[in-house]
């Protein structure tokens, strides 16, 4: 039975040999591409620098309180205090650098995916055909494997943090895209015609009109975005990427459950905290349009 599987499935890779022509492909634009690449990493990494360095120059206690006071305002004091003691838990287990780290990947590939993914969706939405053309590859975009993108990301920008970053924005874009499109086309038509009867010009429509109105639903594919940059942040560390994805891997490897454990927890208050931020601004958004 195994034999027959065996011929089988080689049968078939000579049919259709999937994998020969990708790695063709990826061949081809590292032989024809090599400077385009170095230039995206480089803005990449400085990009991606600053914002590391902005982060770790701020004393833990500053954040801790520009933290707890965005909480409170926004969520109320029992958010407050839950995000102060979730960051003094982190400072006191030692992952303080590490969270800071990861936290800077997850805002330098979540502001990459909403430079690329706000405009793309607003042309989705305004285009039926680029519409038609994108989603199948959102839909690819999103589903494939996590791991996947790290192996050409790798090969194409080397290790280190660049590679993690770009396959983080090709994993985590989709939502934003999806989520811009639909609030623009939920937009009713008597908005949009009363917007043309004060003779609002297509780009004072887009900016006056269908975005304001969108802006809840964005808002929540940039809550969607965001969480999942930060889940693709920590896979990212299998290429270089650093931050607490660094001492899951470790965790693993060495099979340390409380090195696991502590890293782990660390990633989940920070998701939590990122989480309930970003969504409290669009449910503020939906209740000033209600």
């Amino acid at each position: 039975m195994s034999d027959l599987l065996t011929r089988v499935t080689e049968a078939s890779s000579d049919l259709l040999p999937l994998g020969e022509w990708v790695n063709a492909g990826v061949q081809l634009l590292l032989d024809n591409g090599a400077a385009v690449f170095d230039a995206i990493g480089v803005v990449v990494e400085r990009f991606a620098h600053w914002v590391e360095i902005g982060l770790l120059s701020l004393p833990f206690w500053l954040v801790i309180l520009v933290a707890v006071g965005v909480g409170a305002r926004r969520l109320g004091w029992k958010f407050g205090l839950f995000v102060a003691l979730a960051l003094t838990l982190i400072v006191v287990t030692g992952f303080w650098l590490q969270t800071m780290v990861t936290l800077a990947l997850t805002l330098s590939a979540t502001t990459i995916s909403l430079i690329f993914g706000i405009p793309l969706g607003i042309w989705c939405a305004r285009a039926g055909r680029v519409n038609a053309v994108v989603r199948p590859l959102l839909d690819f975009m999103q589903t494939m494997p996590a791991f996947v993108y790290l192996i050409p990301a790798a090969m194409l920008f080397g290790l280190g943090r660049v590679p993690g970053i770009i396959a983080t924005v090709i994993f985590a874009m989709p939502p934003v895209v999806r989520l811009t499109s639909l609030g623009i086309r939920q937009v009713s038509a008597e908005q949009v015609e009363a917007g043309n009867a004060f003779g609002c010009t297509s780009t004072q429509l887009l900016f006056k009109v269908q975005l304001p109105i969108a802006m809840p639903t964005i808002m929540a594919g940039v809550n969607q975005t965001i969480m999942m940059a930060l889940s693709m942040v920590i896979i990212a560390s299998m290429v270089g990427a650093g931050g607490l994805g660094n001492d899951v891997l470790s965790s693993i490897q060495r099979l340390d459950i409380g090195l696991g454990f502590e890293s782990g927890l660390a990633v989940v208050l920070l998701a939590i905290i990122l989480d309930r931020l970003t969504e409290s601004f669009g449910a503020a958004r939906e209740n000033n349009k209600s």
